[in-house]
């Protein structure tokens, strides 16, 4: 028999059913967030072939390669961002990025504002470049009183500025530098050898060429927050792994060729 009350009490019911349900749902949504896969905000300059630049229409490079297998490796997800070279410890500090991947050293004064991994890589050390028709410079004790050109922010900058009465002149990049030399508005070039070597590779040595024996040879370095030691210490064990099981080698001859 029909009765407002037996009705009431059946269309509770079915609401509270209808409302687990939904709980019941959620609760599955919210573990599936959870469950999502875990991403490392990679930061980079790209214009420093052959470590990290433009191919097309993707970035590539050594470091972009090597950080994207640490992010595996640790069981995550690469998010590679690309900016200028000195916006990287801003965006890092900001937590735009989790990451430095971009032919960094570890100097003193980097030290004070970022963490560094274990070094992967031995730069080479730094070298002078001059047009060849260029006489009397043969390294970079021969650079006093000259125009030079380096990268800003980086440690070729630091070198050029130590230089006696050196007028110097910093480009936002590296291809940037070889313009200049070429166009003759400055008198030499300090760079990273591994890179010099690149461009001279893909050209440059028709007008350029390398004078003197490389200095300050020092490795590079992933860089971290300060406070993202955690993170600091996955991307060492990463590293080490990734040398143990041969990846780090597949990866350096890609780029560099055989050992």
């Amino acid at each position: 028999m029909f009765t407002y009350k037996n009705f009431s009490k059946k269309l509770a019911l079915t609401l509270t059913a209808g409302l687990l349900a939904i709980g019941l749902l959620a609760g599955c949504g919210s573990s599936g967030d959870q469950a999502k896969e875990k991403v490392l905000r990679v930061g980079a300059e790209t214009t420093f072939p052959p470590f990290e630049f433009t191919e097309g229409d993707k970035y590539v490079g050594f470091d972009i390669d090597l950080a994207d297998a640490v992010a595996k490796k640790m069981g995550y997800k690469m998010e590679f961002k690309s900016m200028g070279f000195d916006a990287l410890i801003p965006a890092l500090k900001s937590g735009d990025i989790d990451m430095i991947a971009s032919g960094i050293n570890p100097t003193p004064e980097r030290a004070k504002a970022i963490l560094f991994s274990d070094p992967y890589f031995d730069r080479g050390g730094f070298v002078t470049i001059v047009r060849k028709d260029t006489t009397g410079v043969n390294g970079m004790n021969d650079l006093a009183g000259k125009k030079i050109g380096a990268q800003i922010g980086t440690v070729s900058a630091e070198l050029a500025h130590k230089v006696p009465n050196a007028t110097v002149k910093e480009t936002d990049s590296n291809s940037q530098l070889f313009t200049e030399l070429q166009a003759g508005t400055i008198d030499a070039a300090i760079q990273d050898n591994p890179v010099a070597l690149y461009y001279m590779k893909q050209g440059a040595d028709k007008d350029l060429k390398i004078v003197g024996s490389p200095v300050n040879p020092e490795p590079l370095v992933f860089g971290f927050r300060m406070d993202d030691k955690e993170l600091q210490g996955k991307v060492n064990q990463a590293l080490a792994e990734l040398k143990k099981d041969g990846t780090y080698e597949k990866i350096y001859n890609k780029w560099f060729g055989n050992k």
